[in-house]
């Protein structure tokens, strides 16, 4: 008797865990946000190819966005966006309409987009997307001994990033921990860019153009405060309390 073969399955289902970037919206002006987001992550790829949600619960009563020009802003920095969650019905039915359906992550916050003239295309059943996992507990600090020059970047991926040379202005120092810089710090510092809210910057010598907690920045284009250029400073955020999602913080660090 000859023998068959099996018949070969055309479509698996498979469980995964994808990772998601998180990007809280306060503004859908594309000039804005395009200019906030250079500020942050430079001109060059700062993301590689990370799927991404905006989250527009922090959005009211905002005009009808350009979702294209939105999405590519973004993808100009290494992020795919794939969805919303939060915000209002109309930003919902809004994004839907441009192909980005609503998700939750985690918990079941309120539904996102914004108003079209058309139609409004039905909002894609909300699925459930688990967060990325904590890196490694075990993730090495990464130290730099050499000083860093304008156009220079340094990221330790999923760790804290130790610095014992000058970061100079233009030159720029990522992590997804904490950022220690024993050294002037004249150029960018960005920590806990994966989302650790309790990550921190600390410089014997501060002197920043732009430092950044989780995704929440404050710039220095006007100089840095007399009471804080030239001395020892950490940078964190304050605990949250309410519907306050915490501020960024720059002080002084008493070290006598």
């Amino acid at each position: 008797m000859a023998r068959t073969n099996p018949p070969i399955k055309l479509i698996e289902f498979k469980g995964t865990t994808l990772p998601i970037v998180v990007v809280s919206l306060r503004s859908l002006q594309t000039e804005a946000l395009a200019e906030a987001a250079s500020a942050l992550f430079g001109d060059d790829q700062f993301f590689d190819g990370d799927a991404a949600l905006l989250d527009l619960s922090q959005l009211i009563d905002v005009p009808e966005a350009d979702w294209r020009r939105i999405r590519q802003v973004f993808k100009t920095h290494g992020l795919n966006v794939i969805g919303v969650r939060g915000g209002s019905e109309e930003l919902r039915y809004g994004a839907a309409f441009a192909g980005l359906p609503t998700y939750t992550v985690g918990e079941r916050p309120a539904t996102a987009a914004v108003a079209s003239q058309e139609p409004a295309a039905p909002v894609a059943e909300a699925v459930t997307v688990a967060p990325p996992p904590p890196p490694p507990a075990s993730t090495p600090t990464l130290y730099i001994d050499r000083p860093l020059r304008s156009g220079q970047q340094v990221y330790a991926r999923g760790g804290d990033l130790v610095v014992l040379a000058a970061v100079n202005a233009g030159a720029e120092v990522i992590a997804d921990g904490n950022i220690h810089v024993y050294a002037p710090l004249h150029g960018r510092a960005l920590a806990g860019a994966g989302g650790a809210a309790s990550a921190r910057i600390f410089s014997t010598r501060f002197d920043a153009e732009l430092v950044s907690v989780a995704g929440l920045y404050r710039t220095f284009d006007g100089g840095v405060p007399a009471e804080l250029a030239g001395k020892p400073v950490q940078v964190r955020l304050s605990q949250p309390s309410g519907d306050d999602t915490g501020k960024l913080i720059v002080e002084a660090l008493k070290i006598d």
